[in-house]
């Protein structure tokens, strides 16, 4: 995230226009954010941070579950970013989830030895490690289909209600921006998801809806 200052004010409003920015800025550095977003009552986590290592995120895990009872499990929907398939990722959940498989070596050897690998024993796949009951475990969306991550969403919001129409003096301005929006949509908007499965009877109707959609569109 960058913290854009505009150069000057809004410019009038005009007809068919609700606001006008000043297209020149100033910037004051960036910043990171690592979010969650729980499904069940849809409150958001966020941390702000100068860097989205493999370390931070790994940290962010950390602080998901720190203080929740052992019985309690998690399971994180996330994309395929480096980062969410790395060495320091395996080496946490193989703790949390109180196996000791021989991890091997980054690339090189077992689990450690590729993204694919590290990413089968994360989603707990049997056979892998001593993987039979996760505490912890990581489902991924397909490569570039990142917007199936219901979190997506709440960054969607970030960005038309705070980033893309604010001006920020300094990076401290615009990370209280972004906690204090989080904080305001736990508040406010956040609710719960209710997860489905479509049947295939739901999918065929679905399809001769949009089919007839498009062809009164296209006349």
């Amino acid at each position: 995230m960058q913290a854009l200052e505009r150069a000057s004010a809004d410019l009038p409003l005009a007809p068919g226009h609700s606001r006008r920015r000043e297209c020149n800025y100033i910037r004051h550095g960036t910043s990171t954010l690592i979010a969650g977003l729980r499904v069940s009552n849809g409150q958001v986590y966020a941390h702000v941070g100068p860097t989205r290592t493999e370390a931070d995120f790994a940290n962010f895990v950390v602080s998901l579950i720190e203080g929740q009872a052992d019985k309690e499990k998690f399971v994180f929907i996330l994309d395929q970013l480096n980062t969410h398939k790395s060495e320091t990722l395996v080496r946490l959940i193989a703790r949390l989830n109180g196996d000791e498989p021989d991890l091997g070596v980054k690339g090189s050897t077992g689990i450690l030895e590729s993204m694919p690998t590290r990413m089968a024993y994360l989603e707990g796949e049997r056979g892998v490690g001593k993987h039979q009951v996760c505490r912890v475990r990581f489902v991924f969306t397909p490569k570039h289909c990142s917007w199936l991550n219901p979190v997506e969403g709440w960054f969607s919001g970030l960005h038309r209600r705070v980033l893309k129409t604010g001006s920020f003096s300094c990076l401290s301005e615009l990370i209280a921006k972004v906690i204090s929006y989080a904080n305001y949509y736990n508040k406010h908007l956040a609710k719960g998801i209710k997860w489905g499965k479509s049947t295939k009877k739901q999918i065929r109707k679905l399809i001769k809806r949009t089919k007839r959609l498009a062809t009164i569109l296209t006349g």
